[in-house]
């Protein structure tokens, strides 16, 4: 009977081990499903899913291993209006406050999101000199305030409209200006600084027929590779806008200074005076590109002069990478090894050879000062086809070691 149920497949021939053996099967399918999941990092914004509302929080869905969570403070800073918008299944955007709170939560903020998305908007309005249409909604003793987007905007006094100054009249901002709350605006963005959330707006520079015509003409004027002067008007994250003869240019952030920065401020301030050589002019689409590193010397050609294609150096491996080494030589000076220098045998990974913090002695095989780049070898240090520039260094040191370096015409192998 027992047989006949076996054959009938009626029979528990195994029951623990295939729960085991399912236990195994689902444990293993979300080992997968978490390690294919990209966690949530602080300072992400993400798009999530409104997964339920409550009175106390709202539960997103954003493609983690648990439910990211809006409550407390977050949660008050909704008003009315804000919450009855919301609805489940809803896509939103959510900043990551934190990746995983005491009870495994991600913590989320709607707010930041929204504040974040529009650093990112107006960074796009300075480049592209958008005109925006909006309201006073404050004012100051410098000037107004105007809303962009979620941003609140800062209108200097001097930056505000003649007509609009010819309308303001008493001794206090509060007589000036008070009467201006609510009234239309419009504006251009000429200061963006978002690490000290500062938006700077201009009304006066939004007569759209003076600002083309006037831009027209002095591109008609200007040429590549001249030097001009202008005045700083606006700055941004990702570089500096300047005035010449009444047209705006752009200096991208990698053409301000040889040395590397973080944010324009570090060297400029609006209203500052500065010589800028032309480096592009693009008529179709009106923009003129602009920089002040080219008016400046290299320091690379002083860091390399004592270098020479050929000469041996000593140099520290700072980094490996799959198709190289770094290695640092005098100052701060760093040279490439790429792979198929390093070994007269073929190496799948400089580790093999290399690891960091070694110092060894190299051959200089390329400098190339428009790519600031220097190429260096470690499997031609003995190579026969430099062995007479190896000759007549020793002999220099010997004879004459102030003597300068032989010129890189005896560089080159026979």
């Amino acid at each position: 009977m027992d047989e006949q149920k076996a054959q009938n497949g009626q029979g528990d021939a195994n029951p623990q081990g295939d729960q085991h053996q399912q236990n195994q099967t689902m444990e293993s399918l979300l080992e997968t499903e978490s390690l294919s999941v990209e966690l949530p990092q602080v300072g992400e914004i993400r798009k999530g899913v409104i997964a339920s509302i409550g009175t106390n929080q709202i539960l997103i869905s954003v493609g983690a291993k648990s439910e990211g969570i809006v409550s407390g403070r977050e949660l008050e800073q909704l008003n009315a209006e804000e919450r009855s918008a919301l609805s489940v299944g809803q896509e939103v955007n959510v900043y990551v406050l934190n990746p995983e709170d005491s009870n495994g939560n991600v913590v989320l903020s709607f707010k930041r999101a929204q504040e974040e998305l529009s650093w990112e908007n107006v960074e796009k309005m300075i480049a592209e000199e958008t005109v925006i249409d909006t309201k006073i909604i404050g004012f100051n003793k410098g000037g107004l305030i105007a809303a962009v987007g979620t941003l609140r905007g800062f209108v200097p006094s001097s930056q505000i409209s003649s007509i609009r100054r010819s309308q303001a009249s008493g001794d206090t901002p509060e007589q000036k200006w008070q009467k201006m709350v609510g009234q239309p605006i419009s504006v251009r963005i000429i200061e963006v600084d978002r690490e000290r959330r500062r938006l700077i707006l201009s009304e006066r520079s939004t007569n759209p027929e003076t600002r083309s015509s006037m831009k027209d003409r002095v591109i008609s004027e200007l040429e590549e590779g001249k030097t001009y002067s202008g005045k700083v008007t606006s700055l941004a994250d990702f570089g500096a806008f300047i005035n010449i003869n009444g047209a705006d240019g752009l200096v991208h952030l990698s053409e301000l200074s040889w040395e590397r920065l973080q944010h324009p401020r570090e060297i400029l301030e609006v209203g500052q005076e500065v010589k800028v050589k032309v480096i592009n002019i693009d008529r179709e689409k009106k923009r003129i590109g602009l920089s002040l590193r080219a008016l400046q010397e290299d320091p690379w050609k002083h860091k390399v002069e004592k270098f020479s294609v050929g000469q041996l150096v000593e140099g520290a491996i700072t980094r490996l990478t799959k198709f190289g080494a770094f290695a640092r030589l005098e100052g701060d000076v760093e040279g490439l090894i790429h792979i198929s220098e390093l070994s007269e045998n073929r190496v799948e990974h400089p580790k093999e050879v290399l690891k960091e913090g070694d110092v060894k002695t190299l051959r200089v095989i390329r400098i190339d000062n428009e790519q600031h780049r220097i190429g260096l070898s470690l499997r031609k240090v003995d190579s026969a086809a430099f062995a007479d520039k190896d000759f007549k260094m020793l002999t220099r040191d010997f004879n004459d070691p102030d003597e300068p370096s032989p010129s890189d015409d005896d560089n080159k192998p026979e």
